[in-house]
């Protein structure tokens, strides 16, 4: 009887299509390979529109994501967002990735926030080898999910640092049931977020005030999943995001920033077989990888590529501006830049938003570079759609006053 490998499903279903059409230039194409790596996808349109940055960018409703340490001293006393993205539309049209977040202010060091990601991977159609007539077997039909919820507590620690720390249960079904007479269970895990934020206005002429940020953020920190009871196990994306921001006032009206993120998955390099003489060889190396601690796994994913420049391959690095009109009207634009060996993926990206008393509306578009034109994100549209408390108290106020 063959036996699937149901584990490494969500990893290939995603890294197959994203990295197919790399060219490694004449160096082994080795991308890291985690479960449920949806957990990486960025799910607001604000980052989104600015190619993936928010370590450092001013504090929103979507911060959960990108740093929550700056919820503790976000203005107003609470909020509510909703973000959908239609994924892979160039392959596919029915992989989607919903997510629902919000915080609430405690005082005015304090909050408490959370959220709540589900990612569906579309029907997928299960077949079985050909049979003795030739005729592919039908297993019938899966809807895998990946989902994860999250709760985050920040505090101010002094008049310039914030920081905070974020617990999340994960959740993974790919297979919805038996697979060629085998039962495969859904993989869980656990983890932990730590971050920080550090923000420090500067006095300029005409008693305009820019701002420095620096944001950090070491996400996923925890158990590693499974979907064969624990007979394999994966490791789940965990990933140091490192960020800084600039904000310059124009004058009182225009607001011009910049951001700079640097991220870094930290899980081992896989195994490659041609560096190993044997299969035997291979095999032994692939299970030490995986039976290997996330604590270790972190430790080690800083130095077991092959040297500094094979580190530096596994940084990603996104540049993204902001234009603000009065805190009511912005225009976004970025760059997301990925080596070609480690998943070639490079876009642009391009937004808008439009931010009133009680809500606000973000859109972002992706446009893949040239050097990744086919990158099955091209073209990725994300849509975020939040609600401000105060706004809502305030709408609410005036309307009994006028009833009255």
């Amino acid at each position: 009887m063959k036996r699937i490998n149901a584990s490494l499903v969500g990893t290939a279903m995603m890294l197959s299509v994203l990295n197919a059409n790399a060219e490694s230039k004449g160096d082994y194409f080795n991308p890291l390979q985690t479960a449920v790596p949806s957990l990486s996808i960025a799910p607001d349109a604000r980052g989104g529109g600015m190619g993936d940055v928010g370590a450092a960018t001013s504090a929103d409703v979507y911060s959960q994501y990108w740093n929550p340490s700056k919820y503790a001293t976000i203005d107003g006393k609470g909020g509510i967002a909703i973000s959908y993205t239609p994924w892979l539309r160039e392959i596919v049209n029915d992989i989607n990735l919903a997510y629902l977040v919000g915080y609430y202010k405690l005082d005015d060091k304090q909050a408490l926030s959370a959220s709540l990601r589900y990612f569906s991977y579309g029907e997928i159609n299960l077949t079985d080898m050909p049979g003795p007539s030739g005729d592919v077997i039908s297993q019938g039909t899966a809807k895998p999910y990946e989902m994860a919820v999250d709760v985050a507590y920040s505090r101010a620690l002094s008049k310039y640092w914030n920081a905070s720390v974020a617990l999340r249960f994960i959740f993974s079904d790919l297979m919805n049931g038996v697979v060629d007479e085998e039962a495969y269970s859904a993989a869980k895990a656990v983890a932990a977020d730590i971050s920080a934020f550090y923000s420090r206005p500067f006095d300029l002429s005409d008693k305009r005030v820019a701002k420095l940020n620096i944001g950090t953020n070491i996400s996923n920190i925890g158990t590693p999943a499974s979907y064969d009871d624990h007979v394999t196990d994966q490791y789940i994306p965990t990933n140091w995001r490192l960020g800084f921001n600039y904000e310059y006032p124009v004058d009182v009206y225009n607001k011009f920033s910049v951001s700079f993120d640097l991220n870094k998955l930290l899980v081992p390099t896989t195994p490659i077989s041609d560096n190993y003489e044997t299969r035997e060889e291979y095999d032994k190396a692939l299970d030490k990888y995986r039976s290997e601690g996330s604590i270790k796994g972190i430790f080690k994913s800083f130095g077991d590529s092959g040297g500094f420049s094979e580190e530096m391959k596994e940084v990603t690095w996104s540049l993204g501006a902001e234009y603000s009109y009065r805190d009511m009207f912005m225009a976004r634009f970025g760059y997301f830049h990925e080596n070609e060996t480690k998943g070639n993926r490079k876009y642009f990206a391009a937004g808008i938003g439009f931010k009133m008393r009680v809500f606000e509306i973000n859109a972002a578009y992706l446009i893949a570079s040239r050097s990744s034109k086919t990158c099955p994100l091209d073209e990725t549209l994300r849509f975020s759609l939040g609600f401000n408390f105060d706004g809502i108290k305030k709408l609410v106020d005036n309307s009994n006053s006028s009833a009255e």
